[in-house]
């Protein structure tokens, strides 16, 4: 646990935070005046308690419980304190109780990135980004410093930070780069196979779809993995307009899909099937796809719901027949993108709007995303 050598007002005022009292709690709890805390809290670091009180402050912060002592230094890291060189807490790295919080805290960013709720998962993720530097870390610390730079990664690029330097690109090189080091295959190709998605997002598609074509073949990666890169292979290859060699490709992973029992990446490949076929003038067999796609997977995530939006719309625009129909398709997987900000996807619907020659969307998407 935490120890603090020489405590001041900022570091009472942090355990005071810590224990979810007020200042009248707090100072009762510790057996002295109200007017005594207020001190504290008024002149923080400025100020220093009698040495008789550094010893009371020094059993209630060893009295508290480990989600206490998590609190307690996050409160002081956030009150931008001396740097850890210097700070009169002092630890020997992590300890378990901070692992146990740190992987739950991951876990929860699974959850919050698959119903796209970016702010809260970038919380979560700098609380631990920024709490620990790589020196301080043994095996299993890197390894979640690992997995927290990957799901950065991912945060970025729903979001639509492809490139640059605080980019999914950028997060998943970091991630990758460590994983090499604790010596994990199965991890380094995954974060491999997030790499050339990344390359096919920035419009590298030749890059990606060889990437793909390597990773499709991969024995680091489990085989559903494997038949991801197969699927985007034929996505890459699509998007060459290579629609025809994409499709056969496609079917091929959609048979892995269905023997590995995967409904949710069976239904993606379907709508993947779909523009395919768009892209070959082959509209019939394009809505029969995409048609299975929304019937079949799970869309209570938001960017699942746009993409099968976004899919339907860019089909039913390709005939004059439907056009009003795939307009009103893309406005509503506008609007659901601007709301939960989705740059990438946002882009990509404009260039749809762009390619079949359709105007700017209702000024009602445009605001919401002005926002």
């Amino acid at each position: 646990m935490a120890t603090v050598h020489h405590w001041t007002g900022l570091e009472a005022r942090a355990l005071r935070l810590a224990l979810r009292m007020s200042v009248r709690a707090f100072a009762e709890n510790l057996g002295l005046a109200v007017g005594t805390v207020s001190k504290w809290e008024k002149h923080l670091a400025t100020t220093e308690p009698r040495p008789d009180t550094q010893a009371i402050l020094d059993t209630a912060l060893a009295r508290a419980d480990a989600s206490v002592h998590l609190r307690f230094e996050t409160f002081l890291s956030e009150a931008g304190g001396p740097p850890a060189t210097t700070r009169r807490v002092t630890s020997a790295g992590p300890r378990a109780w901070e692992y146990e919080s740190w992987t739950d805290d991951l876990d929860r960013v699974v959850v919050a990135l698959s119903r796209q709720n970016f702010a809260f998962a970038d919380n979560l993720l700098g609380r631990w980004l920024n709490r620990f530097r790589p020196p301080e870390l043994d095996d299993k610390g890197l390894y979640l410093l690992a997995r927290s730079t990957a799901l950065m990664g991912d945060l970025k690029r729903d979001q639509g930070t492809v490139v640059g330097p605080l980019s999914a690109q950028h997060a998943y090189a970091g991630a990758r780069s460590i994983f090499s080091q604790l010596d994990i295959p199965r991890r380094v190709a995954q974060l491999d196979l997030s790499l050339a998605v990344v390359a096919e997002m920035s419009g590298r598609l030749e890059t990606a779809a060889r990437q793909y074509e390597h990773l499709a073949v991969d024995d680091r990666l489990a085989r559903r993995d494997r038949a991801r890169a197969r699927l985007w292979v034929g996505t890459a290859l699509s998007k060459e307009g290579e629609h025809d060699y994409a499709t056969r490709i496609m079917l091929a992973a959609t048979r892995d899909f269905e023997e590995l029992g995967e409904p949710d990446d069976w239904s993606v490949a379907h709508q993947k099937l779909a523009l395919a076929h768009r892209g070959a003038g082959h509209l019939n067999k394009a809505l029969h796809f995409i048609g299975i796609a929304r019937s079949t997977g799970a869309i209570d995530s938001p960017m699942q719901r746009v993409r099968l939006d976004t899919a339907h719309g860019h089909i039913l625009l390709s005939d004059p027949a439907t056009r009003d129909d795939g307009l009103s398709a893309l406005d509503q997987a506008a609007k659901l993108a601007a709301q939960y900000g989705m740059s990438h996807q946002l882009t990509s619907i404009e260039s749809i709007r762009k390619t079949v020659g359709v105007g700017q969307p209702p000024a009602a998407v445009t605001r919401e995303r002005r926002q």
